[in-house]
């Protein structure tokens, strides 16, 4: 007998014999399968419920990826239609150079309040009718869109022939085989986002949203309020009798809000890194800066010219 054996006959302890391995003819193909361990008799008749974990593992799984997906869209931030921004550039560019002229040449009456009245009225006026222009233009372009999809509605349930052809010469310039040519071509003929194709490839226009219209005239209008409101602020601080006090400041003001104009927009289409796009931009700034300057000082030139041939006449 050896220690082992003595020790647990003194301490009454069991000996659990291993087994050793022999060269016996077993299936060990389905040891995998059989328990390590056997269950005790309260635990035998209990079902053990490994599908409904998988089941629920899996539905976890699936939310968990879900939601890194929601997250993922989010982390893409808002981004502003491009032509919202078209429509902002219009309004801006506008806003920044007519009312700046027109302040300008109202300065030369030497009036405070003509300068602030006119300059109002000019804003809100030409606030609405850019606003209009912009919303008239954006009906139009919706019309031109559904009149091209009619006819090319028509065009593919009376001819289409023409249209199999018209489908193949949007990928000719890419110089795809024969074969692949024919079968893209005969796909999409008998697909029914056949009109959808047409439209976007080889008219080049995208279905407009339903408020494009009310979203350009609002991005316009108000564009250009805000714009030509910044030459005319200056006069609101200062007296009734010191209407080239404010015309300086009014200067001072706008070829800075010129400048970065210009700027900015020339950035946005170059980009910002570089020492050729803050070249490109300043170029753009400086442009602007001229443009404005030459508007308003032949706004001011006009008015001194026909208030001094006013005074000439009266006094003959």
């Amino acid at each position: 007998m050896s220690l082992a054996g003595l020790k647990n006959l003194f301490f009454h302890q069991t000996i659990t014999p291993v087994p050793m391995r022999t060269n016996s003819n077993y299936d060990w193909s389905n040891a995998s399968r059989e328990p390590l361990l056997q269950p005790n008799n309260s635990q035998a008749h209990e079902p053990i419920h490994t599908n409904e974990y998988d089941e629920d593992t899996d539905v976890e799984s699936q939310q968990s990826i879900h939601l890194k997906n929601e997250k993922a869209d989010k982390k893409k931030g808002f981004r502003i239609d491009a032509r919202v921004i078209s429509d902002a550039t219009i309004g801006l560019s506008d806003g920044l150079t007519v009312p700046f002229a027109l302040t300008a040449g109202l300065s030369a009456l030497g009036n405070t309040n003509v300068v602030i009245y006119g300059g109002l009225a000019e804003l809100i006026a030409g606030a609405i009718s850019m606003g209009l222009g912009g919303y008239l233009g954006a009906k139009s372009e919706a019309a031109s869109y559904h009149a091209q999809r009619e006819e090319t509605q028509l065009l593919v349930d009376t001819n289409p022939r023409a249209v199999v052809q018209s489908v193949a010469s949007v990928f000719e310039p890419y110089e795809l085989p024969k074969q692949t040519l024919q079968d893209l071509s005969s796909h999409l003929a008998e697909s029914p986002h056949l009109v959808d194709f047409i439209m976007q490839f080889q008219h080049c226009e995208e279905p407009p949203a339903s408020s494009r219209a009310l979203t350009s005239a609002l991005t316009i209008a108000l564009g250009y309020f805000f714009g030509g409101l910044l030459p005319l602020m200056p006069y609101f601080f200062v007296g009734s009798d010191q209407v080239y006090e404010g015309l300086y400041i009014s200067i001072g003001v706008m070829v800075v809000a010129l400048f970065l104009f210009g700027y900015i927009k020339t950035c946005v289409v170059v980009g910002f890194g570089g020492g050729k796009c803050i070249r490109a931009g300043c170029l753009g700034g400086i442009q602007m800066v001229v443009v404005g300057s030459l508007a308003a000082g032949a706004a001011m030139g006009l008015v001194k010219l026909f208030d001094s041939g006013e005074g000439k006449t009266k006094s003959a």
